[in-house]
């Protein structure tokens, strides 16, 4: 269980999980200013410059990133893989809302949604509603920096103030969600903060909530040796030491490594669902955004990217 977690807390854009998801917007920013890049985010520079002070910062700066591959090259190399994972992952998940709303789908629910733009930057059809679940300050903090640039959704967009942990089903549907049509959801960037147990509920909720043809879509949990997690953290801590990143949170606290945890794609499979999976690595690989050593290619260590359509 995480050190730094309870099941009782809360946070906002800048303390435990909240600013995880700057960390997130930020290098969705890096990734909109490279010269081809995978997805454009035009809102996320802006939501991270609205955030203080943190790490992101330093995932923006090039200098800095410079300075780190001449002090350790694997660590410098483990950023570049980092930030290349968080395109990738967006890329494929961007490319499921697509397909669902190609299949006719109008509603789509994102869960833990965070800084995600999907609601202001994708195409979507018109009829089309976003529903945006998140803490209530996380979802403020968004609506103000977003509304201060005069941007506007391009879909209708509700947001769902209340933490998964409550009675969010009832708060979708008092904000509008109509559990008889199909629905597309995403579960990106939150399972691993979620314990096993809450994990099941929560797709037993999304399945409760679910008409037939309604697609889930989810970031599975990867789980890295312990003494592999030791080795990188102290290399990152005096890297951390090194440059003056000394505050910086350790992100690896905030997570669940619970041994117990359900296989999503087969989860799914069991209650309901017709599922399909992709490992990161291969995605990462076709998209040709791998750049770590063959031995760091673990299949246990990194996450797989679940789809899944309701019968």
């Amino acid at each position: 269980m995480s050190s730094l977690r309870t099941h009782d807390d809360t946070w906002d854009i800048a303390t435990s999980v909240g600013s995880t998801a700057v960390m997130v917007a930020a290098a969705r920013a890096a990734e909109t200013d490279r010269d081809e890049p995978l997805i454009r985010d035009p809102f996320a520079k802006v939501l991270v410059q609205g955030a203080g002070t943190g790490i992101w910062e330093f995932i923006l700066d090039d200098a800095f990133n410079a300075k780190v591959a001449e002090a350790d090259p694997e660590v410098a190399a483990i950023f570049e893989h980092m930030g290349n994972y968080q395109a990738v992952r967006t890329h494929f998940f961007d490319a499921f809302f697509t397909d669902a709303t190609a299949a006719g789908i109008r509603q789509i629910v994102i869960l833990a949604s965070g800084l995600d733009s999907r609601a202001y930057r994708l195409p979507w059809p018109a009829g089309t509603v976003v529903y945006e679940i998140d803490q209530p300050k996380v979802l403020e903090y968004k609506a103000a920096r977003l509304a201060e640039q005069g941007a506007l959704p391009s879909a209708g967009r509700q947001a769902v103030p209340v933490d998964l942990r409550f009675d969010w089903p009832q708060a979708l549907r008092d904000a509008g969600f109509d559990p008889d049509a199909p629905t597309a959801w995403l579960a990106e960037g939150l399972l691993m903060y979620l314990p096993a147990d809450a994990q099941d509920r929560l797709f037993e909720q999304i399945t409760a909530l679910s008409a037939p043809g309604s697609r889930v879509a989810a970031e599975t949990v990867g789980v890295q040796a312990d003494d592999r997690r030791a080795e990188m953290r102290a290399r990152f801590a005096g890297i951390a030491t090194q440059f003056g990143m000394d505050d910086t949170l350790d992100v690896g606290e905030l997570m669940y490594n619970d041994p117990d945890r359900a296989d999503v794609a087969q989860w799914l499979d069991m209650h309901g669902w017709r599922s399909a999976a992709v490992t990161s690595q291969d995605e990462m690989r076709r998209l040709d955004r791998w750049v770590l050593p063959l031995e760091e290619s673990s299949d246990d260590a990194f996450s797989s990217f679940v789809t899944a359509e309701r019968r």
